[in-house]
C-alpha cells in the first residue's frame, strides 16, 4: 500500500482522499505503479488550487461583479467538495468560503457605488430638466433657446442613467418641457404673422394716400401731408420682409414724383426771380452805403422807410438767396431801431432829472468830504486824512462822468 499525507492507494489500486470526515474513494488505479496514481490526483487537486488562486487575483485586482463572483464561487466549491484529486480539499474549501464574505462585502460595496451613481446620474438629469424648463418658460430668443433646447436632450442621452422610476418620471418632464417650448414659440410666430399682416394693410393703405398725392401741385400743404405719411409709416412697425421692400418702393416712388415735381417748379421760379434778387442787391448795397452816415435818427428812420418801399415792390427772392439777402437788411433795419432807442433815451426827460438829481448829490458828498478834510487837516489826523482825500478824488471822477452825461442829454 502506497500513502500521502493527504491520501493513500491500496493493493488493489484503490485511491482514497483523507478528509476531516474520514476517507474517500476519488478513483482506481491500475495502469502502474502507486506512486503514479497518487502524482495523477495530487494534479488535479493543483489543477483546483489554481482555479481558487486565480478567482482570488480576480476578486482582488478586477471590478469582478459580486454576483459573477459568487456564481464562481459556488461552481468551484461543488468541484472541490465531489473533486477526484488527492489534497488537502478542505482548506480550499475555507479559502472558498473567505472568497465567499470578499463577495458579500463587494456586492454591499458595489451596490452602494451603484446607488451613488444613480444619485449622481439623477442630479445631473436634475439639472439638465431644470434648465430645461427654464428655458422652455423663460426664453424668448427662439433662435439660441432652440439650439439650447438641443443641446440639453444631447447632454440627457449622454447622462449615466438613473434608476427606472426616476428615469421615467425625469424623462417625462424633459418631453414637456421640450413641447411647451415648441407650443410657445409656435405661438410667438403665429402672433408675430398675424401683426405684421396687421402692419402690411396699415402700410398698403399709407402707400395708397401717397400714391394719390403724387400728382399734386398744392406744394405746401402736400409736402406736410408727405411728412406724416412717414412719421405714420416709421409708427406702424414691420411688415413681412418681402412685402416690406415692396410696400416701400412703391411709397418712395410716389413720393419722389411729388417732390421732383415740386423741385422742378420751385426751380423755374428761382430762374423767374432772379432779376428780383438782383435789384435787392443793388437796394441793399445803397442802404449800407447810405444809412450808417445819417446821423439824424428821424432822417435815418424816414430814408429807411424808401428803402423798405422799394424792397418790397422788388417782389420775391429766389430760395437759395433769400435768407442771405433778408437777413442782411434786416441788420439795416436793427441799426436804425438802435439808433432811435438810444436817441429816446438820451432825451428822455426822465433820465435827464435822474442824471441831474446824481450830479447833485455827488457835488454834495464832495462838498461834506472837503469840510471833513479841513477839519481832519486842523486836527493833523493823518489817518482820515488819507481816507477823506481818496474819498474825494473817486467822488470827484464819478461827478466828471455824471456831468459829462447830463451834458449830451442838454
Amino acid at each position: 500500500m502506497t500513502t500521502d499525507p493527504w491520501g493513500r492507494v491500496d493493493d488493489d489500486g484503490t485511491v482514497y482522499v483523507r478528509t476531516g470526515e474520514g476517507e474517500r474513494v476519488v478513483g482506481s488505479w491500475q495502469a502502474g505503479a502507486p506512486e503514479e496514481a497518487l502524482a495523477f490526483y495530487r494534479n488535479k487537486y493543483d489543477a483546483l488550487v489554481t482555479q481558487v488562486e486565480l478567482l482570488e487575483k480576480r476578486l482582488r485586482s478586477t471590478d469582478l461583479s459580486a454576483s459573477a463572483a459568487m456564481t464562481s464561487i459556488d461552481k468551484l466549491r461543488d468541484s472541490v467538495k465531489d473533486a477526484n484529486a488527492v489534497g488537502d480539499l478542505e482548506s480550499l474549501i475555507r479559502r472558498l468560503d473567505q472568497l465567499s464574505g470578499r463577495a458579500e462585502e463587494r456586492k454591499v460595496e458595489q451596490k452602494q457605488a451603484q446607488e451613488e451613481a444613480r444619485g449622481q446620474a439623477r442630479e445631473a438629469k436634475e439639472r439638465i430638466v431644470a434648465e430645461a424648463e427654464r428655458v422652455a418658460a423663460e426664453t424668448t430668443h427662439w433662435k439660441s433657446g432652440g439650439e439650447r433646447m438641443l443641446q440639453l436632450i444631447e447632454e440627457w442621452k449622454k447622462a449615466p442613467r438613473a434608476d427606472r422610476p426616476t428615469e421615467q418620471a425625469l424623462w417625462k418632464r424633459m418631453s414637456a418641457a421640450r413641447n411647451s417650448f415648441s407650443k410657445r414659440r409656435k405661438a410667438y410666430f403665429a402672433n408675430l404673422d398675424q401683426q405684421r399682416e396687421g402692419v402690411r394693410a396699415d402700410k398698403e393703405r399709407i402707400v395708397a394716400e401717397a400714391e394719390a398725392l403724387s400728382g399734386s401741385t398744392d406744394w405746401g400743404p402736400t409736402a406736410r401731408a408727405y411728412r406724416d405719411l412717414m412719421q405714420r409709416w416709421k409708427a406702424s412697425g414691420r411688415a413681412d420682409r418681402a412685402s416690406e421692400d415692396k410696400l416701400w418702393t412703391r411709397f418712395k416712388a410716389a413720393q419722389d414724383t411729388f417732390f421732383d415735381a415740386r423741385n422742378a417748379t420751385f426751380a423755374e421760379r428761382d430762374a423767374e426771380l432772379q432779376v428780383n434778387a438782383e435789384a435787392k442787391e443793388r437796394i441793399l448795397a445803397e442802404a449800407k452805403a447810405e444809412i450808417p452816415g445819417i446821423t439824424d435818427p428821424r432822417r435815418a428812420r424816414a430814408r429807411l422807410r424808401d428803402f423798405q418801399e422799394a424792397w418790397e415792390e422788388a417782389g420775391d427772392l429766389p430760395r437759395d438767396v433769400r435768407d442771405q439777402l433778408e437777413g442782411a437788411f434786416r441788420q439795416i433795419e436793427d441799426s436804425v431801431r438802435r439808433a432811435e432807442d438810444a436817441e429816446w433815451e438820451r432825451t428822455n426827460p426822465e433820465a435827464r432829472a435822474r442824471a441831474k438829481d446824481t450830479v447833485d448829490q455827488l457835488s454834495a458828498a464832495i462838498s461834506g468830504l472837503e469840510t471833513k478834510l479841513e477839519k481832519a487837516r486842523a486836527n493833523n489826523d493823518t489817518r482820515r486824512i488819507k481816507e477823506h482825500e481818496a474819498a474825494l478824488e473817486a467822488r470827484r471822477s464819478w461827478l466828471a462822468e455824471a456831468e459829462k452825461a447830463l451834458g449830451e442829454m442838454s
